[in-house]
């Protein structure tokens, strides 16, 4: 699929762009409205109903695991500012005695920065770089967060997401831990209860992964995509506290688009394997790039989203897929369209949450609700304007426009 052919939304109504020019320039001052969804679809005829991990949610935004998913304060700004989903950082796995085989990630890291950073074709754009990796506060509080973000959520529509990073075993190691698996699996399905609803899950497969020992063999790295769903629905049923509903979070491994397919292709296997969605695709790593004397450092920015979209395109010729959650450069409503058109339900932000104040027009409430803000009515690059663009542009007159109808093709060239 081409990237879309224009810089700016100019197949959009005058009255829509007009409209925009509005909101953005009005809600810049007072914030955004209450009821978002209903306004977007009154004001604009748009139905932003979204999914991810097969459940609907009111809108496609969520937040991605990391620093800004660790705190109970932090979720209940997002919960505030009517974010989709919020995915919690990432806990690292453990067995009933304690043991973590995959400690190295559990870093007690969290100074981020925020960069400039230029493509190799030129394009301009964001990425934050920082040492930390997953959770590294015990165990227990990392429970308590699930808890607590529940019970902040109850009622707003906002899905709380936990992720874990377990046991992967590297190319010298034979044995999975299936006991880091059965612990943390059933700890964290007792804390999300008491709830009859399945436990969505992320299972993260992080960018810095790619540049250690461990993924160093792919016949290996496809070996984990293959077995880890099947390890983690077999310990949510021998836990007997609930059902998980399994996402991967694919990363972006240092070898060549060809693999990146393979790897697509490995939790695409026989349905009983297969986890029930999975998030594409992690950040980009550079072994070479040094950050605060560490050696190896993993970036995002329009490469990022190059690649994942250049995979997309040759992966979305196969069928059957997975239902599917984005994530890579997201920081334009344009940008998640292009996600949009290759089949996502929903995106996932990190970056654009945390850029410097003076890059969002809204200089009221928090990063995420400014960081909405420029993603839906940017009058260049908003979500609005560019759904509209597309509707007009190939003659899609059905009203409201819905937004999982266009990632389920309605909005394909004809």
């Amino acid at each position: 699929m081409p990237r879309l052919d224009t810089t700016e939304p100019l197949a959009a109504p005058d009255s829509v762009r007009q409209r925009v020019q509005r909101d953005y320039e009005r809600f810049a001052k007072s914030g955004l409205p209450t009821s978002l969804e209903q306004y977007l679809l009154d004001e604009y005829d748009l139905d932003v109903t979204a999914e991810y991990a097969g459940f609907q949610i009111k809108n496609p935004w969520g937040k991605a695991s990391g620093q800004l998913s660790m705190t109970a304060r932090q979720v209940e700004e997002d919960v505030a500012a009517g974010l989709g989903f919020v995915v919690l950082k990432t806990v690292i796995a453990r067995d009933e005695q304690g043991g973590q085989s995959m400690a190295a990630w559990a870093i007690p890291e969290a100074r981020m920065v925020a960069e400039k950073i230029v493509g190799k074709l030129g394009e301009t754009g964001w990425t934050i770089t920082w040492k930390g990796r997953g959770w590294w506060q015990p165990f227990e509080a990392y429970l308590q967060l699930i808890r607590d973000a529940r019970r902040i959520a109850n009622g707003s529509g906002t899905l709380i997401v936990p992720s874990c990073k377990y046991h992967l075993p590297s190319p010298n190691e034979p044995e999975w831990r299936v006991g880091e698996y059965d612990f943390t699996t059933a700890k964290m399905l007792e804390a999300w209860q008491p709830d009859t609803s399945p436990m969505p899950l992320e299972k993260d497969f992080s960018p810095t992964l790619a540049g250690s020992d461990r993924a160093a063999a792919q016949a290996k790295i496809l070996e984990w995509l293959r077995v880890v769903p099947k390890l983690v629905h077999a310990a949510a049923e021998r836990s007997g506290a609930g059902q998980v509903r399994l996402g991967m979070k694919l990363f972006n491994a240092l070898f060549d688009d060809g693999f990146q397919l393979q790897m697509l292709d490995a939790i695409h296997g026989p349905a009983a394997d297969r986890p029930d969605f999975f998030i594409y695709a992690n950040r980009l790593f550079d072994p070479h790039r040094e950050f605060e004397a560490q050696r190896g450092v993993a970036f995002g920015g329009p490469d990022l989203s190059d690649r994942n979209l250049r995979v997309l395109d040759q992966w979305r010729t196969r069928e059957p897929s997975l239902p599917w959650s984005a994530t890579g450069n997201i920081t334009t409503g344009r940008m998640a369209i292009e996600y949009l058109l290759r089949g996502a339900t929903s995106f996932q932000l990190h970056t654009f949450f945390q850029l410097p104040a003076e890059h969002y027009a809204m200089k009221s409430g928090n990063h995420t609700q400014r960081a909405l803000h420029e993603l839906h009515f940017h009058p260049q690059t908003g979500f609005v304007v560019w759904l509209h663009h597309l509707a007009n542009q190939r003659g899609f007159s059905e009203r409201p426009i819905r937004l999982l109808d266009v990632a389920r093709g309605s909005l394909s060239e004809r």
